[in-house]
C-alpha cells in the first residue's frame, strides 16, 4: 500500500534528522516538492512518475533541486531516496491539499492494485465503487500469498462500506486475514470492529457464521478451546453455506477432544455430532470423526470407525482437510498423513499463511514419527517451534515441544527430553490443552522403556490411560510398549487387556505396520513353539509397509529370542540389521541394546561413530535445507519455505558439503535423503 496510508496520522516530530530533512524540503520549489511527494507516495519506474507529476504541472525535471540538495538520486529504475527518514518528511513537509492532490494524480496513472489504494486515500465518506475496487485488491493480493495485504485492503474498503452488512463482512474477512497472517492483536482489533457494527445490523447465514467462526479461532488462540466450540456450533447452526458448516463442525470436534477435561466436554461433543448435516462424501466424513469424538469421551478407547476417503480431486474446506489428516493418526494411515500434511504445508506457504504452519508442522512431524522418519520429523519439529514463537502460537509451540521431547526421548537425550516434555505441559496448561501433555507423557513412556524402567512404564501408562488425556488417539500406538513392559518386568498377565484394545484396533484398520508391530507383541506373549513364526510373519508385514524404527524394535525383540534359543546365526542377522537401522535413526539407547545382544552372540564390535548415516551429522536446519536443495530448488525458493534468507541458506549448505563429503549442489543428487 502507498507509504502515507500506512502512516496514519503524522506524529508530532522529535527527531533532529527528521527536522532537518523536513526544512530542506520546505525550502525546495513547489514543484519538486510535488515530484517528491509522488514519489514518497507510490514508487513507480520513471515513466509512471512523468505521466502522475505531469498532471501537477510538473516534470522529471523538477526533481534537480532536491538532487543537488542531496535529497534523492533520480535514476533509470526511478528515484532512490537517500535516506529513509527522507520520504517521512516529505510527507511531513507537505499539507493535505498537496498530498490529496498527488493521491489523485497516482489514481489516474497507476494500476489497478495502486490506484484503489490512492482512491481511497482520498475518499473521505462512505463509497461502495472503491469499496468494491479494494476488495478486488484483497482478492488478487490473497492470490499472491500477501495475507497482511489482504487484511489491510479489506479493513479499508469495510470502512468506506456504505451498508452495515457489507461492512461487517469486510471486517470479518480483514480479521481471517490477519489471523493467516499470524497477526494475533490485529485480528483482535478488527473483529471488536466487525462485533460492534453487528449490533446494528441484522445479520443472517454465512456473514454471521464468519464472524463467529473468526471470533472462535482467536478464542482457541486465547487458551479457552471450549468457549471457542460454542461459538462454532452458534456459526454452524446459522450456516447457509455447506463448507462452512463443514468447516465450522470439523472445528468443534477436534477442539472439544483437544480441551483439557471439562464437565461440558461430553455435552459439546454430543451438540458437534447433532449439528452434522446429512449427506454422502464430505458431510459423511465429518459426521464419523465426530461420531469416533463423541465414543471416545464416552470411555470406548478403540472407536474402530472407518469412512471413505474423500475424492483427492474435491476442493474440501482447509478446516476439513486439518481434521482429516489428524484423524490418521487413528486409522494408523501415516502414508496419508504425510501426503495431507506436505500438501498443507505447501498450501500455506504459497498463500503466506504463516498463523496455519505450526498446525501443519505438527501434523507432518506426527506422521514423520510414525513412520519412522525421526531425522525429518526433527527437523520439522525445531523449525515449528521457531516459528509457533515468532508468530505467538503457545498452544502450537506446547505440542511441538512435545513431539520433541518424544524424539529426544528415542534418541536417549534424558535432559533434552524432560525440558521440552515440561514446556509442553506448562504450555498445555496454560492453554487449556490436551495434545501436548499427552505427547510429554509419552516421551516420558518412551523414554522409560529405551532405559530399561519397565515397572515405571507401567505405572505411568496406568495413570496416563485413567487421567485427562486418556481420550488421546496416540494411546492406540502405545499399548504395544505397555504389552512389552508387562512382559519383560515378569506381569504378561498385566497386558492382556491391552493386547485385546490394539488386537481390535490393528486389525480394523488392516494396515501392515499395524499388524505387524500386533503380531510382535504377539510373539512375546506367545509359547516359544508359536513366537517364531509370529515375529516371522511381523518381519513379512513391514516390508509390507516399511517403518524402520517399529521393523527394528522387531528385529531386535526377535534377535533377542534367537540368542536365547541358541540360534547365534540368525540372531546376528536380526540384531545387525536392528542396530544399523537404529543408528541411522539416532536411536542410541536402543542401538546400544542391539549391540550388546549382538555382542552375546559372540561378535565383536569396535567402537562405533554414526558413520553410517551422512545425515547425522547435519543440525536440523541444515538437514532442512540440504532436503529441499537436492530437488533443485534455488537458495530463494528454500528462503521462501523455510522463511530464511538467501544468505542464510547459502551458509547453512556452505557448513553442510563438508559434513556429507560434497563440494556441490550436484553431489548432493547421489545422498539418499527419503
Amino acid at each position: 500500500m502507498p507509504l502515507s496510508f500506512s502512516l496514519g496520522t503524522a506524529q508530532p516530530v522529535t527527531d533532529r534528522v527528521l527536522c532537518g530533512f523536513r526544512e530542506r524540503i520546505s525550502a525546495l520549489p513547489v514543484t519538486t516538492r510535488f515530484c517528491l511527494l509522488v514519489a514518497a507516495l507510490d514508487h513507480q519506474e520513471l515513466g509512471g512518475l512523468a505521466r502522475a507529476v505531469g498532471l501537477l504541472g510538473a516534470s522529471l525535471v523538477d526533481f534537480a533541486e532536491a538532487e543537488r540538495a542531496g535529497l534523492v538520486r533520480v535514476g533509470t529504475a526511478g528515484v532512490a531516496f537517500h535516506h529513509p527518514l527522507v520520504r517521512t518528511a516529505v510527507l511531513l513537509a507537505c499539507d493535505i491539499a498537496d498530498r490529496m492532490a498527488a493521491h489523485r494524480a497516482l489514481a489516474e496513472t497507476s494500476d489497478d492494485d495502486r490506484r484503489a489504494w490512492h482512491l481511497a486515500a482520498v475518499t473521505l465518506h462512505p463509497d461502495e465503487e472503491v469499496a468494491g475496487e479494494l476488495e478486488s485488491l484483497a482478492l488478487r493480493a490473497r492470490g499472491r500469498g500477501g495475507q497482511a495485504a489482504v487484511s489491510a485492503a479489506y479493513a479499508r474498503a469495510a470502512e468506506l462500506s456504505a451498508e452495515p452488512t457489507q461492512a461487517v463482512r469486510r471486517w470479518t474477512a480483514a480479521a481471517e486475514a490477519a489471523i493467516e497472517a499470524g497477526l494475533w492483536q490485529r485480528a483482535g482489533e478488527l473483529v471488536d470492529r466487525a462485533r460492534r457494527l453487528a449490533e446494528e445490523a441484522t445479520l443472517k447465514g454465512s456473514i454471521l457464521a464468519e464472524l463467529l467462526y473468526v471470533r472462535a479461532k482467536l478464542e482457541v488462540e486465547a487458551g479457552r478451546p471450549l468457549a471457542a466450540v460454542r461459538l462454532l456450533h452458534e456459526g454452524a447452526a446459522v450456516a447457509d453455506d455447506l463448507p462452512v458448516k463443514l468447516s465450522l463442525l470439523s472445528m468443534a470436534g477436534y477442539y472439544t477432544w483437544a480441551s483439557a477435561t471439562h464437565p461440558d466436554q461430553l455435552p459439546l461433543a454430543r451438540r458437534t455430532e447433532e449439528l452434522g448435516p446429512e449427506g454422502e462424501g464430505p458431510a459423511a466424513v465429518v459426521r464419523t470423526i465426530n461420531h469416533a469424538f463423541r465414543l471416545i469421551l464416552e470411555g470406548d478407547a478403540v472407536t474402530t470407525l472407518t469412512y471413505e476417503m474423500p475424492d483427492p480431486t474435491d476442493r474440501l474446506p482447509s478446516e476439513l482437510r486439518v481434521l482429516i489428516a489428524f484423524h490418521g493418526l487413528a486409522r494408523a494411515d501415516t502414508a496419508s498423513m504425510l501426503n495431507s500434511a506436505a500438501a498443507l504445508l505447501e498450501e500455506y506457504r504459497a498463500e503466506g499463511c504463516l498463523g496455519r504452519l505450526p498446525q501443519a508442522m505438527s501434523i507432518m512431524a506426527i506422521a514423520e514419527i510414525l513412520d519412522g522418519r525421526h531425522p525429518s520429523a526433527r527437523a520439522t519439529v525445531s523449525a515449528g517451534l521457531v516459528l509457533a514463537s515468532d508468530v505467538g502460537q503457545p498452544m502450537w509451540r506446547g505440542y511441538l515441544a512435545g513431539l520433541l521431547a518424544w524424539l529426544s526421548a528415542v534418541a536417549g537425550a534424558q535432559e533434552e527430553c524432560e525440558a521440552m516434555a515440561e514446556q509442553a505441559v506448562r504450555d498445555a496448561d496454560h492453554r487449556r490443552w490436551m495434545p501436548a501433555a499427552c505427547w510429554a507423557e509419552y516421551a516420558r513412556v518412551i523414554l522409560d522403556l529405551s532405559q530399561g524402567r519397565y515397572e515405571a512404564v507401567l505405572d505411568r501408562m496406568d495413570r496416563a490411560m485413567a487421567g485427562p488425556s486418556r481420550h488421546a488417539f496416540v494411546w492406540r500406538h502405545v499399548w504395544p510398549d505397555y504389552v512389552e513392559a508387562a512382559v519383560r518386568a515378569g506381569d504378561p498377565q498385566r497386558a492382556r487387556e491391552h493386547l485385546r484394545r490394539y488386537t481390535e484396533w490393528a486389525e480394523s484398520t488392516g494396515r501392515p505396520g499395524a499388524l505387524a508391530v500386533l503380531h510382535r507383541v504377539r510373539a512375546l506373549l506367545a509359547p516359544d513353539s508359536a513366537a517364531g513364526s509370529l515375529y516371522e510373519r511381523a518381519l513379512d508385514l513391514h516390508a509390507e509397509g516399511r517403518q524402520p524404527f517399529d521393523e527394528a524394535r522387531t528385529q531386535l525383540v526377535y534377535g533377542e529370542w534367537l540368542r536365547r534359543h541358541r540360534r547365534r546365526a540368525e540372531a546376528r542377522a536380526q540384531l545387525q540389521a536392528a542396530m544399523e537401522a537404529f543408528d541411522r535413526l539416532g536411536a542410541a539407547p536402543w542401538s546400544a541394546r542391539a549391540a550388546a545382544e549382538l555382542r552375546a552372540t559372540g561378535v565383536s564390535l569396535p567402537d562405533r561413530a554414526r558413520a553410517g548415516d551422512p545425515l547425522a551429522a547435519l543440525t536440523p536446519q541444515e538437514l532442512e535445507v540440504v532436503r529441499l536443495a537436492v530437488t533443485g530448488a534455488s537458495n530463494r525458493e528454500i528462503g521462501a519455505q523455510l522463511f530464511l534468507s538467501p544468505r542464510t541458506v547459502a551458509s547453512h549448505l556452505y557448513r553442510a558439503f563438508p559434513k556429507l563429503g560434497v563440494s556441490s549442489r550436484a553431489e548432493l543428487a547421489r545422498l539418499e535423503l527419503a
